[in-house]
């Protein structure tokens, strides 16, 4: 049974510990997500937060999101490889290019979000427009945010196994192999650490939004305002 050959594959030490085992390509795994994501969160939020802010570009945020997510991240993996050869940049740029719609969108909605009154009343304090979107819009905008980075990251850590296409290891070389030498105990336990991986990520993402959301703001938005 498949349960048994995924037992026994995982119960072999040199599965865990050698230089291509669970634990190095978990980690090579957990680097190609977090780098692109985050350089994406440094592209993407900032300009969501911006056409947020003014109410120019929202439809062509819509359309662009739309766009890129129908890209094809194997296909601009394999095209930059191509162009760059083979390396780290061209995996890492088409998974920056998978993750920038979602936080893109999560920036623009969460700023689009923040009641009109609330607005109004922190132009009728004073406050310039740099002063209103950091210290009034960004707050309330936090969970729908936060909710456009844990989407991304969800879609990464599921996308990265294309590494292994290029040959640059992570979970994927070991779901790949598996799937080559059909060896099934092997490729499930690949599928079953990538998935762990994306929960585990998923939940401290959720710790950190909660953490970094003003607690009335927390408090008093919908449930479901985490998840884009």
């Amino acid at each position: 049974m498949i349960i048994n050959e995924l037992v026994a594959w995982l119960s072999d030490p040199e599965h865990w510990l050698s230089s291509t085992g669970l634990l190095a390509q978990t980690l090579r795994h957990l680097y190609y997500c977090v780098l692109s994501v985050l350089v994406a969160s440094i592209i993407a939020m900032p300009i969501g937060l911006w056409i947020g802010h003014t109410g120019r570009g929202g439809a062509t945020v819509v359309v662009l999101s739309n766009s890129m997510r129908a890209l094809p991240t194997l296909g601009l993996v394999t095209l930059f490889v191509l162009i760059a050869g083979i390396g780290e940049v061209p995996t890492l740029a088409g998974l920056v290019i998978l993750a920038i719609p979602a936080v893109l969108s999560g920036a623009y909605a969460g700023v689009q979000s923040v009641p009109r009154e609330v607005r109004d009343a922190a132009k009728g304090m004073g406050m310039t427009p740099a002063q209103q979107l950091w210290q009034v819009e960004l707050p309330n905008a936090a969970p729908l945010l936060f909710g456009g980075v844990r989407t991304a990251m969800l879609q990464v850590v599921a996308t990265a196994s294309v590494a292994a296409y290029v040959g640059l290891g992570g979970l994927g070389s070991i779901l790949l192999e598996g799937i080559k030498t059909y060896d099934y105990g092997q490729t499930l336990a690949a599928a079953l650490c990538i998935a762990l991986l994306a929960v585990l990520l998923d939940l401290l993402l959720s710790k950190l939004s909660r953490a970094l959301t003003p607690r009335g703001i927390r408090t008093g938005a919908p449930a479901a305002a985490g998840r884009s």
